[in-house]
């Protein structure tokens, strides 16, 4: 039953096609096709050296696209003014912008400066109330000039260095000085919250 495959086997590797009427070929078109040197291998071999050199070809002018565009913006970017040296330096402009009169540009350039202007006075502005805000608190010398919570703090460390194997005898200093930061706390929110 599996002895024979489902496949007849192949008679020949060639295959000859009969025609219904004569096929005639000259016998110079014979003679040229029997001793030409090429075959199937040197035909794909030419094939695949001609798509080669015109994807080589192609990817040198892509090469050339790109860096004549390439180029042209950096020509672009450098005849362009410095942003960055404006805005640094906003008084030192270039003589074609301050003797320019109107146009398109000359209006852009013009909002530009409100803008950026507007926009550093309105940080300074913050930056100044910030600074205001900072100085009003004072936070770590009200800490540090706070006697009480100071003498605390001391009957603590001498609690605990008089009862250095035994430091829960020093509950009742530990609680006056949690008392102490208590109270610190509570009138620094007060001034927050103002």
């Amino acid at each position: 039953m599996g002895q024979n495959s489902s496949k007849p086997p192949p008679s020949s590797t060639q295959h000859v096609f009969t025609s219904e009427s004569p096929v005639s070929f000259s016998p110079d078109l014979i003679n040229a096709l029997q001793a030409s040197p090429e075959t199937d291998s040197t035909r794909s071999k030419d094939l695949e050296l001609h798509i080669q050199r015109r994807v080589h070809a192609e990817l040198e002018r892509l090469d050339a696209e790109h860096s004549k565009r390439l180029s042209e913006l950096q020509e672009h970017i450098s005849s362009a003014p410095d942003s960055t040296t404006e805005s640094i330096h906003p008084d030192a402009r270039t003589p074609d912008q301050s003797t320019s009169v109107g146009g398109p540009d000359h209006k852009a350039a013009a909002e530009g400066d409100k803008l950026r202007d507007l926009s550093r006075q309105s940080v300074q502005k913050e930056i100044d109330l910030l600074k205001e805000k900072l100085k009003r608190r004072k936070i770590k010398e009200e800490v540090v000039q706070d006697k009480a919570v100071e003498k605390a703090k001391g009957e603590v460390v001498n609690c605990l260095r008089l009862n250095d194997r035994r430091p829960l005898d020093c509950w009742r200093e530990v609680e006056a000085f949690k008392e102490e930061v208590g109270r610190l706390e509570k009138d620094f929110l007060g001034k927050i919250m103002e």
